[in-house]
Protein backbone atom coordinates (compact mmCIF):
# COMPACT_ATOMS: atom_id res chain seq x y z
CA UNK A 1 0.00 0.00 0.00
CA UNK A 2 1.50 3.20 -0.90
CA UNK A 3 0.11 7.02 -1.79
CA UNK A 4 -0.82 9.86 -0.18
CA UNK A 5 -3.94 9.99 1.99
CA UNK A 6 -5.96 13.01 3.09
CA UNK A 7 -7.50 12.81 7.24
CA UNK A 8 -9.50 14.63 8.98
CA UNK A 9 -7.50 15.21 12.52
CA UNK A 10 -9.48 15.23 15.59
CA UNK A 11 -9.67 17.11 19.02
CA UNK A 12 -7.16 15.67 21.47
CA UNK A 13 -4.84 13.43 19.84
CA UNK A 14 -0.99 14.37 18.51
CA UNK A 15 0.27 14.22 14.41
CA UNK A 16 2.17 12.00 16.01
CA UNK A 17 -0.53 10.06 17.36
CA UNK A 18 -2.08 9.76 13.86
CA UNK A 19 0.82 8.44 12.57
CA UNK A 20 1.03 5.51 14.99
CA UNK A 21 -2.91 4.36 14.51
CA UNK A 22 -1.84 4.49 10.57
CA UNK A 23 0.98 2.18 10.93
CA UNK A 24 -1.22 0.05 13.44
CA UNK A 25 -4.12 -0.22 10.79
CA UNK A 26 -1.74 -0.65 7.66
CA UNK A 27 0.80 -2.47 8.75
CA UNK A 28 3.47 0.43 6.90
CA UNK A 29 5.78 1.73 9.01
CA UNK A 30 6.91 4.45 6.74
CA UNK A 31 4.38 6.80 7.41
CA UNK A 32 4.95 10.49 7.69
CA UNK A 33 2.90 13.88 7.55
CA UNK A 34 2.84 16.91 5.99
CA UNK A 35 2.71 19.50 8.91
CA UNK A 36 1.94 19.19 12.62
CA UNK A 37 -1.33 20.08 14.27
CA UNK A 38 -1.61 20.56 17.68
CA UNK A 39 -3.60 18.19 19.76
CA UNK A 40 -6.30 20.62 20.71
CA UNK A 41 -6.24 21.25 16.50
CA UNK A 42 -8.60 19.71 14.23
CA UNK A 43 -8.52 19.56 10.41
CA UNK A 44 -6.40 18.70 7.40
CA UNK A 45 -3.74 16.37 7.21
CA UNK A 46 -1.92 15.23 4.25
CA UNK A 47 0.01 11.64 4.96
CA UNK A 48 2.46 9.67 3.26
CA UNK A 49 2.20 6.17 3.35
CA UNK A 50 5.10 4.09 1.89
CA UNK A 51 8.87 4.57 1.39
CA UNK A 52 8.30 6.08 -2.12
CA UNK A 53 5.24 9.09 -0.80
CA UNK A 54 6.96 9.71 2.62
CA UNK A 55 10.47 10.86 0.13
CA UNK A 56 7.99 13.21 -1.94
CA UNK A 57 6.56 15.49 1.40
CA UNK A 58 9.20 17.82 0.92
CA UNK A 59 6.77 19.72 -2.08
CA UNK A 60 4.09 20.57 0.77
CA UNK A 61 6.63 22.39 3.30
CA UNK A 62 6.78 25.49 1.71
CA UNK A 63 2.74 25.81 0.96
CA UNK A 64 0.76 28.18 2.79
CA UNK A 65 -2.29 27.63 5.08
CA UNK A 66 -5.55 27.90 5.68
CA UNK A 67 -7.30 27.79 9.34
CA UNK A 68 -10.52 28.72 11.03
CA UNK A 69 -10.53 29.39 14.65
CA UNK A 70 -11.46 31.09 17.56
CA UNK A 71 -9.75 33.52 19.73
CA UNK A 72 -10.75 34.39 23.39
CA UNK A 73 -10.18 37.40 24.58
CA UNK A 74 -9.15 38.60 28.37
CA UNK A 75 -7.07 35.93 29.46
CA UNK A 76 -3.36 34.83 28.20
CA UNK A 77 -1.81 32.04 28.43
CA UNK A 78 1.78 30.50 28.76
CA UNK A 79 1.26 28.33 25.80
CA UNK A 80 -0.81 31.44 23.59
CA UNK A 81 -3.63 28.74 23.38
CA UNK A 82 -6.49 26.41 25.90
CA UNK A 83 -3.84 24.26 26.88
CA UNK A 84 -1.71 26.52 28.71
CA UNK A 85 -1.92 28.16 32.09
CA UNK A 86 -3.75 31.44 32.62
CA UNK A 87 -0.83 34.07 33.79
CA UNK A 88 -2.48 37.46 33.06
CA UNK A 89 -6.35 38.13 32.67
CA UNK A 90 -8.13 41.59 32.40
CA UNK A 91 -11.41 43.17 31.78
CA UNK A 92 -12.15 42.85 27.78
CA UNK A 93 -15.69 43.49 28.17
CA UNK A 94 -15.25 47.45 26.65
CA UNK A 95 -14.65 45.26 23.51
CA UNK A 96 -16.39 46.03 20.63
CA UNK A 97 -16.70 44.96 16.89
CA UNK A 98 -15.07 47.94 15.63
CA UNK A 99 -12.31 47.92 17.80
CA UNK A 100 -11.54 44.26 17.09
CA UNK A 101 -11.86 44.57 13.45
CA UNK A 102 -9.18 47.83 13.56
CA UNK A 103 -6.46 45.93 15.64
CA UNK A 104 -6.63 42.87 13.01
CA UNK A 105 -6.01 45.03 10.07
CA UNK A 106 -2.05 45.77 10.97
CA UNK A 107 -1.40 41.88 10.82
CA UNK A 108 -2.60 41.43 7.16
CA UNK A 109 0.46 41.68 4.66
CA UNK A 110 4.31 40.53 5.98
CA UNK A 111 4.79 40.79 9.62
CA UNK A 112 7.65 39.60 11.94
CA UNK A 113 6.09 36.87 14.20
CA UNK A 114 8.27 35.82 17.40
CA UNK A 115 7.27 31.60 18.21
CA UNK A 116 5.43 30.80 21.06
CA UNK A 117 7.52 29.37 23.95
CA UNK A 118 6.04 25.89 24.19
CA UNK A 119 7.40 25.58 20.86
CA UNK A 120 9.43 22.92 18.74
CA UNK A 121 11.89 25.90 17.84
CA UNK A 122 15.23 24.60 18.23
CA UNK A 123 17.56 26.63 21.27
CA UNK A 124 21.10 25.36 20.56
CA UNK A 125 20.01 21.57 19.88
CA UNK A 126 17.20 22.03 22.30
CA UNK A 127 13.10 22.33 21.63
CA UNK A 128 12.13 25.03 23.44
CA UNK A 129 8.85 24.07 25.18
CA UNK A 130 11.68 21.30 26.84
CA UNK A 131 13.49 24.24 27.83
CA UNK A 132 10.19 26.25 29.02
CA UNK A 133 8.95 23.33 30.91
CA UNK A 134 11.97 23.03 33.26
CA UNK A 135 11.61 26.91 34.48
CA UNK A 136 14.64 28.01 31.99
CA UNK A 137 14.82 31.39 30.04
CA UNK A 138 13.49 31.21 26.67
CA UNK A 139 14.68 33.83 23.90
CA UNK A 140 12.92 32.93 20.44
CA UNK A 141 14.06 35.47 17.78
CA UNK A 142 11.02 36.82 15.18
CA UNK A 143 10.86 35.46 12.12
CA UNK A 144 8.84 37.09 8.76
CA UNK A 145 5.31 35.58 7.79
CA UNK A 146 2.65 36.48 5.29
CA UNK A 147 -0.92 36.63 6.43
CA UNK A 148 -2.46 37.35 3.04
CA UNK A 149 -5.88 37.26 4.59
CA UNK A 150 -7.25 37.55 8.79
CA UNK A 151 -10.80 37.75 7.99
CA UNK A 152 -14.05 37.92 10.90
CA UNK A 153 -16.33 34.67 10.89
CA UNK A 154 -18.44 35.91 13.90
CA UNK A 155 -17.70 38.13 17.07
CA UNK A 156 -19.45 37.61 20.68
CA UNK A 157 -19.02 40.56 22.88
CA UNK A 158 -19.77 40.30 26.57
CA UNK A 159 -17.81 39.88 29.43
CA UNK A 160 -16.04 36.79 28.14
CA UNK A 161 -15.90 38.36 24.05
CA UNK A 162 -15.03 36.24 21.73
CA UNK A 163 -13.61 36.30 18.01
CA UNK A 164 -14.51 33.59 15.12
CA UNK A 165 -11.83 33.93 12.29
CA UNK A 166 -10.47 32.50 8.81
CA UNK A 167 -6.57 33.39 8.29
CA UNK A 168 -4.58 32.54 5.30
CA UNK A 169 -0.92 32.57 5.77
CA UNK A 170 2.60 31.32 4.98
CA UNK A 171 3.90 27.96 6.13
CA UNK A 172 5.53 28.45 9.85
CA UNK A 173 3.25 30.59 10.87
CA UNK A 174 1.81 30.10 14.36
CA UNK A 175 -1.69 31.14 14.97
CA UNK A 176 -1.28 30.89 18.66
CA UNK A 177 1.29 33.78 18.63
CA UNK A 178 -1.13 35.42 16.33
CA UNK A 179 -3.86 35.16 17.97
CA UNK A 180 -1.54 36.57 21.98
CA UNK A 181 -0.55 39.46 19.76
CA UNK A 182 -3.90 40.46 18.74
CA UNK A 183 -4.57 40.46 22.51
CA UNK A 184 -1.56 42.70 23.29
CA UNK A 185 -2.52 44.78 20.14
CA UNK A 186 -6.10 45.76 22.54
CA UNK A 187 -4.08 45.63 25.57
CA UNK A 188 -7.01 43.25 27.40
CA UNK A 189 -4.74 39.42 26.40
CA UNK A 190 -5.82 36.57 24.52
CA UNK A 191 -5.26 33.00 23.73
CA UNK A 192 -6.55 30.53 20.66
CA UNK A 193 -9.50 28.74 22.13
CA UNK A 194 -9.60 26.75 18.81
CA UNK A 195 -8.09 25.84 15.88
CA UNK A 196 -9.25 23.71 12.51
CA UNK A 197 -6.94 23.63 9.25
CA UNK A 198 -8.86 23.41 6.70
CA UNK A 199 -6.15 23.46 3.55
CA UNK A 200 -2.78 22.81 2.44
CA UNK A 201 -1.48 24.88 -0.24
CA UNK A 202 -5.14 24.02 -2.69
CA UNK A 203 -5.83 21.13 -0.69
CA UNK A 204 -8.98 20.88 0.79
CA UNK A 205 -10.72 18.89 3.39
CA UNK A 206 -13.24 17.37 0.30
CA UNK A 207 -12.46 13.66 0.45
CA UNK A 208 -10.70 13.98 3.88
CA UNK A 209 -11.01 10.67 6.20
CA UNK A 210 -12.22 10.65 9.30
CA UNK A 211 -9.57 8.85 12.06
CA UNK A 212 -12.39 7.45 14.41
CA UNK A 213 -13.60 4.27 13.11
CA UNK A 214 -11.52 4.32 10.00
CA UNK A 215 -11.14 0.77 8.05
CA UNK A 216 -8.19 -0.40 6.17
CA UNK A 217 -10.18 -0.49 3.00
CA UNK A 218 -11.05 3.30 3.51
CA UNK A 219 -7.55 4.06 3.57
CA UNK A 220 -7.10 1.83 0.33
CA UNK A 221 -9.83 3.47 -1.83
CA UNK A 222 -8.62 6.98 -0.84
CA UNK A 223 -5.28 7.09 -1.89
CA UNK A 224 -4.07 9.74 -3.67
CA UNK A 225 -1.05 8.80 -6.36
CA UNK A 226 -0.27 12.49 -7.45
CA UNK A 227 -0.86 16.03 -5.75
Amino acid sequence: MEGFVKLDKPKGITSFGVIARLRKLTGVKKIGHAGTLDPMATGLMIVAIGKNYTKQLGQFLGMDKTYDGEISFGYETDTYDAEGQVVNTADASQLDANKIQEAMRPFVGDIMQVPPVFSAKKIKGKKAYELARKGKDVSLKPSKKTIFSFDVLDISLGENPTLRFSVHCSSGTYVRSLAHDLGQALGVGAHLSALRRTKIGESSLDGALCLEGLALKEVEGALIKEF
